[in-house]
């Protein structure tokens, strides 16, 4: 049986990407990463920071382009513009810590830095939210360590898998 293909919305968050005044470097590592044969990415934005924006953002994805997984990227930091993970909550019907979790977990065995991300993980409808690293390496490095498991969240998320058990 084929597995199905996931649509995958990316969003960019920078004030400088969203003025053109620093290539969006972070986006398209995000795109070359996920394999053709299970995602087909059919939004990506670069988006300033801004909650109401972002959450604006996330909802049409969630809802009107029925993306299964949305990937963020920028905007988790400790910068008072960095407004991601609020805004990613804010439109969650539900959290998925675990994947936060796992990425500063996995990251912190790289630089203590990453004890600083405050990225979020949720649930919107049908939809999966990650919040990645702004910097290209940082997004190599987290959704490297996690898309093994991405793929079974979300065919349980969606009615397709219903079991986490191990055999």
């Amino acid at each position: 049986m084929e597995k199905r293909k996931y649509k995958v919305g990316i969003v960019t968050l920078s004030d400088k990407g969203s003025r053109g005044e620093r290539e969006d470097l972070s986006g398209p590592k995000i795109q070359e990463l996920l394999p053709d044969d299970r995602y087909e990415v059919v939004s990506y934005r670069i988006l300033p920071d801004d909650q109401p924006a972002i959450e604006k953002e996330l909802c049409r994805l969630a809802d009107e382009e029925h993306c299964a997984l949305v990937l963020t990227t920028g905007g988790t930091g400790f910068s008072v513009r960095d407004v991601t993970p609020e805004a990613t909550l804010s439109v969650a019907d539900r959290v998925a810590p675990g994947i936060a979790e796992a990425i500063r977990a996995y990251s912190l065995t790289i630089t203590p830095r990453a004890m600083l991300s405050r990225a979020a993980s949720a649930i919107r409808k049908q939809t999966l939210i990650v919040n990645l690293p702004g910097s290209p390496k940082a997004v190599e490095e987290s959704l490297t360590y996690i898309l093994s498991s991405l793929g079974h969240g979300l065919d349980i998320l969606l009615g397709e898998d219903g079991e986490c058990a191990r055999k």
